[in-house]
């Protein structure tokens, strides 16, 4: 098969604050932008390319897709990542994991890698 992941897109109400907030989540630089998109990459260009587009409605409900993001330090990435924005939705400390949201109520989780 010759298909691959390139870019994962996220809706937002807020352009530069989602920029800021998935920036310094992931270390990723804006590799263009423009009125209604911003297009994140990681600077060294192996990981899959995140996108956020501004869309008029608000978030609501449940994702029906979300962001596995893999840590060696749970505890410190969780408290990094609230003092980012994110809030935290539902902890699964047994099973390696917390359901956080960006400040658009997107969720994605923390995962112990």
């Amino acid at each position: 098969m010759s298909i691959n992941i390139g870019n994962i897109c996220v809706d937002t109400n807020d352009l530069a604050g989602s920029a800021t907030f998935w920036r310094a989540v992931t270390g990723y630089r804006v590799a263009s932008s423009d009125e209604g998109t911003a297009y994140l990459e990681d600077p060294s260009k192996v990981g899959v390319g995140l996108s956020l587009q501004l869309v008029p409605e608000t978030h609501s409900g449940k994702n029906r897709l979300h962001l596995d993001l893999f840590t060696d330090d749970m505890a410190g990435e969780v408290i990094r990542l609230q003092g980012l924005g994110a809030t935290e939705v539902m902890r699964f400390d047994n099973d390696g994991w917390v359901v956080l949201a960006d400040p658009d109520g997107n969720q994605f989780c923390a995962v112990s890698a």
